[in-house]
């Protein structure tokens, strides 16, 4: 299969502090208010005048030598953390700014949606816009007529199509931004995390149409998101981007637990007396333990702490929480609230929770411990472990709930026993 976009030793580096305006006179009306105890009188909106703190460079570099190949027709997820450099590869990939070192080759018109309104005009209409951004890939005025209908009919905004799109709410620009996006003949469709804009149906609207646009025309996609769960359930193959560098690149069943798994070493990892430990943990879905914490959807899920006593506790309680990937609780299981107290004895014991089934939308989920009694903790353990929902027919349907609604688990039963 041909290559669709090639990198080859990318970097971007960013000048941190004060940068010149572009001409002599302004720089020195910089100056003198400087001198002057005065704010700068070209700073930008939203920037601040603040001179007190500076770090160790005045170079940053958002990306540095990042190599890698993806084919025709993959999908694509680009995962990471907070500043790990996902929005500028997009931007060096769709030609928006140009890298420092290193080259990009691809094969093919590119269509992105880096932001809210990428690429349009806010004078002028919907109707317009849709014509200049098909105009911008080079196609023809027949070719955009022929694809308008579907467009506007998958954005929803059909009563507003002859408005400036200055008045459109940020959700209308975004669905209507999306749609030219995918459905204008483009090779290659790259897409940041904007879709966080649009309300719940219109994600899954999203992602199911991705989908289509990777699996059913054979195009590109590269798409970048927190929602472990879309990744996953979208894409075939993942890179990891962190601090700038290629961390892993490959398959996205194994590159998104090295994400989880290296988010949560970030994470502090136990609160509490230091007399009680969870040593360890293990999952069984539908009685069979699975190594990788990969459950599946509304199936039956047992997990076991093994866990260690220096001394006798009475009336303990035991909780286990699942945040989604964005660091959100989504719901909680916690034995005293269903009459439930335990005792510990000094030593080694496990304790057993059966979920009969567990609910919880597609997504990677931290598993968060509480042990405690008579309202002291005694072991806490924030993002203990990785639980990987993914939906129950192990197929790439895309027919999935979006992260955090619908999101809870049934009828469960605790005990505890010792070795």
């Amino acid at each position: 299969m041909s290559i669709a976009i090639k990198a080859e030793n990318l970097s971007k580096a960013y000048q941190l502090g004060q940068i010149g305006t572009g001409t002599i006179s302004r720089d020195l009306e910089r100056w003198y208010a400087r001198i002057g105890g005065k704010e700068d009188p070209y700073l930008r909106i939203g920037e601040t005048n603040d001179r007190t703190s500076k770090g160790n460079s005045d170079v940053v570099w958002s990306l540095k030598d990042i190599n890698f190949e993806i084919e025709q027709g993959d999908a694509v997820g680009i995962i990471g953390r907070n500043g790990a450099g996902k929005s500028t590869l997009l931007k060096v990939l769709s030609r928006v700014t140009s890298p420092t070192t290193g080259r990009i080759t691809g094969k093919g018109r590119i269509a992105s949606l880096l932001e809210v309104g990428t690429g349009f005009h806010p004078e002028l209409t919907g109707r317009e816009n849709i014509y200049l951004n098909g105009a911008i890939l080079g196609m023809r005025k027949k070719e955009i007529t022929r694809k308008f209908d579907e467009i506007v009919d998958f954005a929803g905004v059909e009563r507003y199509i002859d408005t400036p799109v200055k008045r459109y709410s940020s959700g209308m620009y975004v669905r209507l931004a999306f749609a030219v996006a995918a459905h204008l003949e483009s090779e290659i469709l790259i897409v940041d995390e904007v879709l966080a804009v649009g309300d719940a149906e219109f994600q899954k609207k999203c992602l199911g149409k991705m989908g289509e646009v990777s699996k059913g025309e054979g195009r590109t996609v590269l798409f970048v998101s927190h929602n472990m769960g879309s990744v996953k359930t979208l894409c075939d193959k993942a890179i990891l981007l962190n601090q700038g560098l290629l961390y892993a690149i490959g398959d996205a069943n194994q590159i998104i637990p090295q994400y989880s798994k290296a988010t949560a070493n970030n994470q502090s990892k136990r609160i509490g007396g230091n007399m009680v430990y969870v040593k360890a943990v293990s999952y069984y879905c539908n009685a069979i333990e699975v190594s990788s914490g990969e459950i599946l959807h509304g199936e039956p899920l047992r997990i076991v702490l093994q866990i260690e006593a220096l001394e006798d506790y009475n009336d303990v309680s035991i909780a286990l929480c699942f945040n989604d990937s964005n660091n959100q609780r989504m719901t909680s299981v916690w034995t005293k609230y269903n009459g439930q107290l335990f005792s510990l004895k000094k030593g080694i014991q496990q304790f057993d929770l059966q979920i009969h089934s567990l609910r919880l939308v597609p997504d990677a989920y931290q598993l968060i411990t509480y042990i405690e009694t008579k309202g002291q903790i005694l072991e806490q353990i924030n993002h203990f472990d990785e639980i990987l929902v993914t939906p129950a027919n192990h197929s790439k349907s895309l027919e999935v709930p979006v992260s955090g609604l619908g999101s809870y688990v049934e009828v469960f039963e605790a005990k505890l026993r010792y070795d």
